[in-house]
């Protein structure tokens, strides 16, 4: 293993540069670092910019999607890239976001849909080498675009794999072929094309998916130094999978609570959330799914493996938003969450699995436990009842909540010493301090898309990459200032705790971190 020093500069090495760009770059950082002076963390102990420019984008910038996380990051974007507002290009299938865009400074504003049919013709115009393309929409083909870049040369950024319109709900197509796990050996499969650039595509890379890979590490070492285990930083994958093997992790669970509320309660027929409801019930009817650990004694009912690929992951026959899975956090403690696919839940546990020769020795089973906030439960609840067909009326909630918080973070379970968490816990009041056109949840999504933005600037060559395999002090390092309170907490959760005691039920005591006692029956 290398010291961090070593290890940043490696990475930014092999990023595609030579190495008087490498140099240039850690010159360029540390007069960044020098110059953070705007608010300080106060747990890290480390000051922190929110005014800086951070790097610069000469070529275009394409915004295919302008929703609620899009129009959330477009003032981060200009307050953290330099770029010319005459440069950047907006094409989005609804009119919603054009006063935003207009306040903003952005006059292109295109209220174009893109489909199968029409995406290259309508892109011609305005993507070319040099470029940037953040793909922040619904039902617009994530695979389709990374390819496009490829053969453009310009960069690219999504915070998750959509498929074009209608792909989530296709019954005529087996439910594995609906998954994310599908949707993501399709994207990494653009790596094995024969291409003749290879620019940066940064996919599922907001906040969860996103941040919560780089938070997974920072939590490792986190209880690696906290329980006297090795706390040199590791440099590969194999050795995160053994720092981990080590900390005797069985479970890593993404567990998020969302309290933001407002003062107007939903309403019968209305669909409520803080952040897209279209995107929210594409992934919430995909089938649940979940890195499946080494550990597992069996699958649970309607559990399928795939056939094909990295094989890390299973999913259910059933939707993510009719499956509960039990977990905590510090401030909620105890709840039950939606087991909604996530690609971190496979890309996580596919970054963690350790071989010996062709036989897994440890892999994490890893998944989300989501408990969105009250008014988006009411409508889960509601939408279910129609049979999964979506309400006529949608409300997303940003001026209007008066209160609330977005606790997002990841959960370590296995350790000896007990449960541990470490993630941010941002408030609306501070969220709305820290950038316009934000609640808690857009804004800590907004913060993971403009850091892989930079990132994906500062190494240019890498083709198709995740969340897992980048820098995550660099990429947490420029998300930070957006994050309210960063803070890990130790715990003595189970998910046996309380059992039986109202009724008898089949409770694995014996290893409380089968997923059998996870998942809620």
């Amino acid at each position: 293993m290398q010291s961090i020093g070593e290890r940043k500069f490696a990475v930014r090495t092999r990023s595609g540069g030579d190495v008087t760009d490498a140099l240039r770059y850690k010159l360029r950082a540390r007069v960044y670092l020098c110059a953070s002076v705007a608010r300080t963390d106060r747990n890290q102990g480390v000051e922190l910019a929110t005014e800086q420019t951070l790097t610069w984008l000469r070529g275009r910038l394409v915004i295919v999607g302008f929703g609620s996380v899009a129009q959330g990051t477009l003032p981060l974007i200009l307050r953290h890239i330099d770029i010319d507002r005459e440069r950047i290009s907006i094409l989005t299938a609804d009119e919603s976001g054009r006063e935003v865009a207009r306040q903003c400074g952005v006059r292109d504003f295109r209220c174009e849909a893109l489909t199968a049919d029409n995406y290259r013709e309508r892109l011609a115009s305005v993507l070319g080498k040099g470029d940037f393309l953040l793909n922040l929409s619904v039902d617009v083909s994530s695979v389709a675009l990374i390819e496009l870049c490829h053969q453009s040369g310009a960069l690219y950024l999504d915070s998750c794999i959509e498929p074009w319109v209608g792909g989530h709900l296709d019954v005529t197509r087996p439910a594995g072929e609906r998954t994310n796990y599908w949707l993501r050996e399709q994207a990494l499969a653009v790596n094995l094309g024969s291409w003749p650039q290879r620019p940066t595509a940064v996919v599922t890379h907001g906040v969860n998916p996103g941040l919560i890979s780089h938070f997974t590490k920072h939590a490792l070492l986190d209880m690696a130094r906290a329980t006297g285990a090795d706390v040199r930083v590791p440099n590969t994958r194999e050795q995160w999978a053994r720092l981990a093997m080590q900390l005797q992790i069985k479970a890593i669970h993404v567990a998020e609570c969302d309290t933001q509320m407002c003062a107007s309660p939903k309403r019968p027929g209305e669909f409520v959330n803080t952040w897209s409801a279209e995107a929210f019930m594409g992934e919430g009817t995909q089938p649940a799914e979940l890195g499946w650990g080494s550990h597992e004694r069996q699958l649970p009912a309607g559990g399928h493996e795939h056939t094909v690929g990295c094989r890390a992951a299973i999913y259910l026959e059933r939707p993510g938003i009719a499956t509960r899975v039990r977990s905590w956090t510090p401030l909620r403690g105890p709840y039950h969450g939606f087991l909604v696919t996530h690609a971190e839940s496979i890309s996580i546990a596919n970054f963690l699995t350790l071989f010996e020769g062709a036989k897994i020795a440890y892999r994490p089973t890893v998944h989300y436990a989501y408990y969105p906030c009250g008014d988006a439960v009411l409508s889960i609840d509601e939408y279910r009842g129609r049979n999964y067909r979506l309400q006529e009326h949608r409300r997303l909630l940003r001026e209007e909540i008066t209160e609330g918080m977005d606790e997002l973070g990841i959960l370590l379970c296995g350790n000896p010493r007990g449960v541990y968490w470490y993630g941010s816990r941002l408030d609306i009041a501070s969220a709305r301090q820290l950038a316009p056109y934000n609640n808690a949840t857009t804004l800590q999504t907004a913060a993971g898309v403009l850091a892989g933005m930079i990132w994906a600037i500062e190494n240019n060559q890498c083709g198709v990459v995740e969340p897992d395999t980048m820098d995550y002090e660099r990429v947490v390092q420029i998300a930070r200032p957006y994050l309210g309170t960063m803070i890990g907490v130790w715990g003595d959760w189970t998910p046996v705790q309380g059992r039986q005691r109202l009724f008898a039920e089949a409770v694995d005591f014996e290893d409380p971190w089968q997923f059998s006692n996870v998942l809620v029956r």
